[in-house]
């Protein structure tokens, strides 16, 4: 009579019928969940700034102007370098002067993006979105 050798080998066979029933179990119930909704604030609700902003336009052909909205100057045309030196400038005689951002809804995501990149690594506080009130 012969004996039998033991096997040691694991069976992963119904491993992997379990693992491939919860993989579809998953798969079915993900399509069932409520997606996330980000809950924006609306222009009625907006902040009103305390004190006149600098105000940055973005024109659809990348052009940028600066304009002091304490003296109602008339915006003036400015490049980048110019534009990080007059911002530093104000900022430093009035650290908590906002700096808005104003583009028309032409001008590329990415134009004002960039700008808003712009003055985040020359270290320019207080930044926001310049948004027009909804008429009523």
């Amino acid at each position: 009579m012969r004996q039998r050798k033991l096997m040691n080998q694991i069976n992963v066979v119904p491993y992997i019928d379990v693992m491939l029933v919860l993989l579809v179990i998953f798969m079915v119930t993900a399509t069932m969940l409520p997606t996330g909704t980000v809950d924006l604030p609306s222009v009625a609700k907006a902040s009103q700034v305390k004190k006149p902003p600098l105000e940055i336009e973005v024109r659809a052909d990348n052009d940028l102007s600066l304009r002091d909205r304490s003296n109602d100057t008339p915006a003036r045309r400015v490049n980048e370098s110019e534009l990080v030196d007059a911002l530093r400038t104000a900022q430093a005689a009035d650290p908590e002067r906002p700096v808005v951002i104003a583009a028309a809804k032409s001008v590329r995501y990415e134009s004002v993006m960039k700008v808003m990149d712009l003055l985040q690594r020359n270290n320019v506080q207080k930044v926001g979105l310049l948004v027009q009130p909804a008429a009523k």
